[in-house]
Order: C-alpha cells, then structure tokens, then sequence
C-alpha cells in the first residue's frame, strides 16, 4: 500500500487544482478551487475554453466595465465548479471574490448569487462550498449562510482565534494554511522545519485538537502544503487539501504512514477553551504577526489574480 492508499483509510483527500485531468489520475473526494488555481488552470488553451465560453455567453449583455467582468468571472468558477463535480463524488470549493474580504454584506449577496448558479445548472447546494477569506467580516457572513443551508469553507487560517471563531459559528469547514506558516518561519529564522517541528503542522494539530476536544463538528482541511512530510504529520486530519506534484509523490512512496491525529486523543488532552468575540479576535490576530502578514498577503494576492483574470477579459471581449 502506497502513502496515498494509507492516507485515504483516515482522511477524506482532497485535490488542491484546477486540473480535470490531475483530478482524475488521483481520484480525491473532493476538489477545492481558488482564484490563482483558475488563473494558472485558463492560461492553458485546453481550459481557456471555459472562460471563451463565459465570455460568449455574455455577449449582448447590458452589462458592461467592471460589472461585465465579474460576471464572467462568477460563469467562469461555475463552469469550473460543475466539471469537477463531475469527476469527483464530493464536493467542489468555490470562492467569494477576495475583495470583499471586509464586507460582510456583499460576501453574503455574492456567495448566495454563486449558489444560484450552481443551483441553476442543476447542482444542489450540499456539494459546494463557498470560500470565504476568515477576516471577522468573513466568519460572520459564514456563519449567516450556514443558517441557510450555505456550506462554506473559511480559508486563508492561520490562527487560533480565527478557527475558534469559525467553530463557535457553526462554519462547515475551514483550511488552515500549513505552507503558507512554515514560509513565514522559514524566512523570518533562516531554520528548516521538518516534520512535527514544522509550525504550520504544529498549528493545524492545536486546531484539531481543540475542536474534537469541545466537540464542534467544524472540520479541519489542512492546507497549502510544502512537502510530504507535512502530510505525514497531519494523518488522521479530517481533510487534507494536496496540490498533484505532492498526491504524486505519496502515491509513489511506499515509506510507512500512520494516523496521527485521532479525536480519541484529543478528548483526554487538558486544553483551555479560548473565549473569541470580536475584540478579542481583532486583538489576538494583531498579536500574531505571522497571522496577520499572511492574512493581508493571502488576500492581496487572490485580489490580484481576479484582477488579472479581468484583464484577460477585457482583452478579449
């Protein structure tokens, strides 16, 4: 049995692409999406197609500029969305523009519009999830969707207060990003974390064990990861989102993997519950420099390739 195989036993796998056929070779339960991962996937011609066809189901509109773009942009995730979805039995992730990150209001309207779609095309709700950036504004527009029945999925974590936060809000998911913690630590102290020693690893197993300890059923989907290593140390996660050169290199290794994290455990550890209302979580993040720089980086950044995909737009149209 290869890593992958053993993986799959005690964590639901998760492909981290835009590559149909990627998901195909690695048969994951689920896939999730994000606006770098579109970008990436429609610079080739073979997925450019979905994005021409957004665009030419759009011709003739009476929209036009900024509000034009977005619209293609929102037809575009969901073409994307409704392909996956037909290679994978679970779910597919899709994301709230990054702009609206501190605006409660429109990540509502814009996460319920993308449920529409969806819900037009003939996909029912419980297989999506809607990526929303977890800045306070975030969680608690997470928290009023899933009243409705809207499953989301906070991505961009980096915290304690921001998964405390999430689960104390009913959040259907969220995806703490190990890779993205281990590049900050990496840099800031020139040291090389292997394993256990790694701090996003480290980060995601204090999650973990917190929410099985007080018994949310908020799942945890680590994420944005480095090495296999990393995966190593997280088996037994409840979700593990994995980018294909990694899937590749655990299907191709035959080195013993063993579950880790177990919520048998985590109930008889001592863990103190960390009380989170909005001053203390604005509070708490500003005292987390690593969370707080990889937060506005993280947000910046997917802004930045939506603005790129309307680029491509304009040009075309």
């Amino acid at each position: 049995m290869n890593q992958l195989q053993s993986l799959k036993q005690f964590t639901t796998v998760v492909a981290d692409t835009g590559n149909f056929e990627d998901i195909r070779k690695f048969h994951p339960q689920d896939a999730t999406t994000n606006p770098s991962l579109i970008l990436k996937a429609v610079l080739q011609p073979e997925y450019r197609t979905l994005l021409d066809k957004a665009i030419a189901d759009n011709k003739g509109s009476s929209l036009s500029g900024s509000a034009l773009f977005k619209k293609v942009i929102d037809d575009t995730l969901i073409l994307f969305g409704c392909e996956i979805l037909k290679i994978v039995p679970g779910r597919v992730s899709t994301e709230v523009d990054a702009r609206l990150s501190f605006d409660t209001e429109a990540t509502l309207d814009k996460a319920r519009y993308l449920i529409g779609l969806y819900e037009k095309a003939g996909v029912g709700r419980e297989r999506v999830l809607i990526k929303i950036a977890s800045t306070w504004e975030g969680i608690r527009a997470a928290e009023i969707l899933q009243r409705e029945k809207i499953n989301c999925n906070l991505t961009l974590m980096f915290s304690m207060p921001q998964a405390v936060a999430c689960a104390e809000g009913g959040i259907r998911l969220i995806s703490p990003f190990v890779g993205r913690i281990y590049d900050y630590y990496k840099a800031t102290t020139g040291k090389e974390y292997v394993g256990f020693e790694d701090p996003g690893v480290q980060s995601v197993h204090k999650i973990y064990n917190y929410f099985k300890k007080f018994g949310f059923e908020t799942q945890v989907m680590g994420a944005s990861f480095r090495n296999t290593g990393e995966i190593v140390a997280l088996a037994g996660c409840d979700l593990l989102t994995i980018s294909p050169d990694i899937l590749e290199k655990l299907e191709e290794s035959s080195e013993p993997l063993v579950r880790v994290l177990s919520p048998e455990v985590a109930k008889g550890m001592e863990i103190d519950k960390i009380p989170v209302d909005e001053k203390s979580f604005r509070w708490l993040l500003n005292e987390d420099a690593m969370a707080t720089d990889k937060l506005a980086e993280g947000i910046r950044k997917f802004g930045a390739d939506i603005v790129k995909l309307e680029g491509m737009i304009a040009q075309a149209s």
